[in-house]
Parts: structure tokens; sequence; C-alpha cells
């Protein structure tokens, strides 16, 4: 029979009995969820769609693999987009991505006039190649705050840093973009 503990959780012991046998459906409804998040993560970091699915891939795998020990992670999806990131740093690192460059391209476009569209490709286009001059924990911290809607603690716990570093650096990196787009836009106006 199985116990509860006073939160109304199972007992480690049984978790681990219960994730030993895992079927894959369940793996699969644990992990779904964040399985786009961690994809447009990847895409962030490295140059190609290919690289994203492939480290994407690698990351289920390992989940698949060490399943038994996912119970002992209290934000499982944290602790994928951690392991998001070092495995593309390792490949961004890797003989064989020596081609690769941190790049996203990922918006979408409303229905608008040609020109209006124009325009905003132009701003979404900027703002990118904004983002790609920002050291590389802004990059990142943008990407998770701004894109992924992640909240401040779940990016201290996937980049390790204190909450309020957190803040300091996103807020650090929006500022540095505003006064770029500022002084682009106002460029010729007196």
């Amino acid at each position: 029979m199985k116990t509860r503990d006073a939160t109304g959780f199972y007992q480690n012991n049984e978790i681990r009995k219960i994730n030993a046998t895992m079927k894959q459906s369940d793996f699969l409804k644990m992990v779904f969820p964040f399985k786009n998040k961690v994809f447009r993560f990847a895409k962030r970091l490295l140059a190609s769609t290919e690289e994203a699915e492939d480290a994407t891939q690698e990351l289920f795998l390992k989940l698949w693999k060490n399943r038994e020990k996912i119970v002992d992670y209290k934000n499982i999806e944290a602790f994928a987009m951690t392991m998001t990131k070092n495995y593309c740093y390792d490949r961004l690192k890797s003989k064989q991505a020596s081609n690769l460059t941190l790049i996203h391209s990922d918006y979408k476009e409303k229905e608008t006039s040609l020109d209006k569209k124009i325009e905003y490709r132009d701003s979404v286009n900027q703002v990118h190649r904004l983002i790609q001059k920002l050291p590389e924990q802004q990059k990142m911290i943008i990407q998770l705050r701004d894109i992924e809607q992640y909240d401040y603690d779940e990016i201290s716990k996937i980049l390790g840093m204190q909450p309020t570093a957190v803040r300091v650096a996103l807020s650090r990196a929006r500022k540095t973009i505003r006064q770029e787009l500022t002084k682009t836009h106002n460029y010729g106006v007196s």
C-alpha cells in the first residue's frame, strides 16, 4: 500500500519504485509540456535548427535514461533547461561546432501592410543583432525571461545565479538595447 507523507506526496522510496517502472507514456506526460521551451532555448544558443533538434533529443534521451532520479529534482523543467544550456555550451566548444554562432530568429509576423511588415522585420532584426552583442549571460537571461517567460527564481536556478543578480543583468541588458535603439531611431534628428 502506498502511503503519503504530511504534504500529500508519496515517500521517496515509493516514488523511486514508481519511477523505476515508469512507462514511456508517463515520462512523456511529465516532460512534453516543456519540450518546445527546451528547443527554443537550444536554438537561441546554437546556429541551426538541426543542432537545436539534436540538443533537444539528446536532453530527453538523458532524462529517459535517468528517469528514476527525476524525483530528486523539485523542478524538472528548470533542471532540463540547465542540462540544455550545458549541452549547448559543450557543442559550441567542440571542434565539430567551430562554425556555430549564437543566433536567434524566432518571431511571428502579424497580418499588416507590407511597409509595416518590413518595418517590423527590420526592428526585430535590429533587436536580435543588439541581443547578439550582449554578454553571453545577458543573452541567456533575455531569452529565458522575455521570450520563454520564466520567472526570476527559475532563471536563477537554471543559470546558477542569485535572483537579484538575474534582475540586475536583465535590467542592464534591456537598458543597453533600449539605448542602442533610441540612438538608431534618433539618428539625424535634432
